[in-house]
């Protein structure tokens, strides 16, 4: 890009950072040096490429969405949590405010995200110990009682029993007097990459899909700021895949919602706002910080070239982070707060629009009281601390940054064009379910973890605490237990709840939810209907699979 062309996009970026509203903060260094909003190349220099890196705030957002950077707004301090039973996640939750936080993110437990009630046979054992509890409406009142949800946003990481689990939740917002069309806050919904990485699904693919498309087109008509689907690449990074594969498969599984949407006749310009992603921060610091920027370039220039996206909002992509939980270490876990600042810097310095950061003990048990504070103190010194919120993308124009941004994006293209060429008919969602279908998604993952194991046994990759500085003078850790009289309550409230209720009413409200399935109408009011009825989570899953059959992945070897 030539010299005039640089300064042109300087002076379309001061007219918006100008127009734009800033914090009150003190924006110099420790040393009280005064520092520019941005920076770039000199006046007069000529830079190759530099429409690939370009201004903060403007395509392809490669140095982030907004012309002030963090300057204008900091990211959401939004802290994962969930155990036991909802009084026991309210009073955590209320803890999580208290200390600075700023959003709620909700974990359940396993039945709850298998889609069955706390007193099923197959949820024995398993009741409140890895998230809450939530069998029907009744119990999101409780989760958030006290606790305005008009004022605080709220993300919610469920994906197979996603919207019935949403339902409960706008009931619970009704109850409080709230009215839902004000409600922001984030379902994560994203049924490709349980199929793909995390393997909690209810229904076979088609089935999930066509529920997603009933909320998304819900969520537009009636709760426009709430967004029905953060497509999530964090239990892909997870399961082992590398960066790339990260990137490439959570943007892929998003442009396969994008097409879900069109094909429902939706607006791309209307309902591509709504759509968010939850990315992993691992420990690679300069890969992850490339990884986000390259995402958000990526999805930028495909929502415009492929998809037609004209608005430029509908070609943002907006972002949750959390640390890696896999990066953690049961040795020495001590040493897990240093891995996790790590991370949720590199998440900062990648332009994060939220961030949830691990808590040292989480490799063991759910986090104690005293390391999720600790956790969430690390966000609030990188905040308050470091003067990274002082200018808009730093690292911008890193060679080292660039390059290692064209090299994330250049494997991602390459991996689109493996994705699509899968399919049949040339669209990314037909590819994305072949891929499925055939093991191929499961099969990269497997390979590249099993690439990083052989590594680390050799000693190629270290980790302090495992295979170098193994020895240590710390004791160990007091770990957080979920007593087992959580379940055996929770079923007692269960069994009272359902003996209280309008029997009639809930089985009416089912039953024309199953007819309104299975004339393939929207189910998301109907849904609603029974949850106001107190129907439980159990029966409203269980009630749909009768109709659209459970999914039984096909054994690879």
């Amino acid at each position: 890009m030539d010299a005039n062309e640089i300064e042109a996009g300087r002076k379309r970026w001061k007219a918006r950072h100008d127009e734009a509203a800033k914090r009150d903060a003190d924006f110099t260094t420790l040393s009280g040096v005064e520092v520019d909003p941005v920076y770039g190349p000199k006046p007069g220099d000529t830079v190759q490429d530099f429409e690939k890196v370009g201004w903060p705030g403007e395509f392809p957002f490669t140095r982030g969405l907004y012309a002030t950077g963090y300057r204008g707004k900091e990211w959401t301090i939004r802290q994962f949590a969930g155990f036991g039973n909802a009084q026991q996640t309210n009073a955590r939750y209320k803890m999580i405010l208290e200390s600075g936080g700023h959003g709620l993110s909700v974990a359940f437990d396993m039945p709850t995200l298998m889609g069955r009630d706390s007193d099923d046979p197959l949820s024995v054992g398993e009741v409140g110990h890895c998230g809450v509890a939530i069998d029907s409406a009744a119990d999101m009142d409780v989760l958030f009682a006290d606790i305005p949800l008009a004022d605080v946003t709220t993300s919610m990481t469920i994906n197979g029993p996603a919207v019935p689990v949403f339902v409960m939740y706008l009931v619970a917002a009704e109850r409080q007097g709230v009215d839902i069309s004000k409600l922001d806050g984030t379902l994560q919904t994203d049924i490709f990459k349980e199929y793909i990485a995390q393997k909690e699904w209810l229904f076979p693919p088609n089935p999930h899909l066509k529920l997603i498309g009933d909320l998304m087109e819900f969520c537009d008509e009636n709760i426009p700021r709430y967004k029905p689907l953060s497509v999530s690449g964090y239990h892909i990074r997870e399961a082992g895949s590398t960066a790339a594969q990260e990137l490439a498969f959570t943007l892929a599984d998003g442009f396969g919602y994008v097409e879900l949407g069109l094909s429902r006749g939706m607006d791309i310009n209307r309902f591509a706002p709504g759509l968010s992603f939850f990315f992993d921060a691992h420990i690679d610091f300069f890969e992850e910080i490339a990884k986000f920027r390259a995402a958000r370039r990526i999805w930028a220039r495909w929502l415009r070239d492929e998809y037609g996206a004209t608005d430029p909002r509908a070609q943002w992509l907006r972002f949750h982070t959390q640390t890696a939980g896999v990066s953690l270490t049961a040795q020495q876990p001590d040493n897990n707060v240093v891995r996790t600042a790590i991370e949720a810097l590199a998440a900062v310095l990648g332009g994060t629009n939220s961030l949830h950061t691990n808590a040292l003990d989480e490799v063991l048990a759910l986090p104690s009281e005293k390391a999720a504070e600790i956790a969430l103190r690390t966000q609030m010194v990188i905040m308050e601390e470091t003067g990274v919120t002082n200018v808009a993308d730093p690292l911008g124009g890193s060679w080292y940054i660039e390059a290692l941004t064209d090299k994330i994006e250049a494997e991602a293209e390459t991996i689109f064009a493996k994705i699509r060429e899968m399919g049949s008919d040339g669209t990314m969602t037909s590819g994305i379910l072949r891929g499925i279908e055939d093991g191929w998604f499961m099969s990269e993952i497997a390979d590249a973890a099993f690439t990083y194991q052989k590594q680390l046994e050799k000693g190629d990759k270290r980790v302090v605490g495992v295979n170098v500085a193994e020895e240590t003078v710390a004791g160990d850790l007091e770990i957080m237990r979920v007593s087992h009289e959580v379940e055996t309550e929770q079923n007692r409230l269960l069994t009272a709840r359902r003996a209280a209720r309008d029997h009639a009413a809930v089985q009416a409200a089912i039953n024309d939810m199953i007819e309104t399935a299975r004339r393939d109408g929207n189910v998301v009011p109907p849904m609603l209907e029974a949850a106001r009825h107190e129907a439980t989570l159990g029966e409203i899953c269980g009630a749909l699979k009768e109709i659209w059959g459970a999914y039984r992945e096909p054994a690879r070897f």
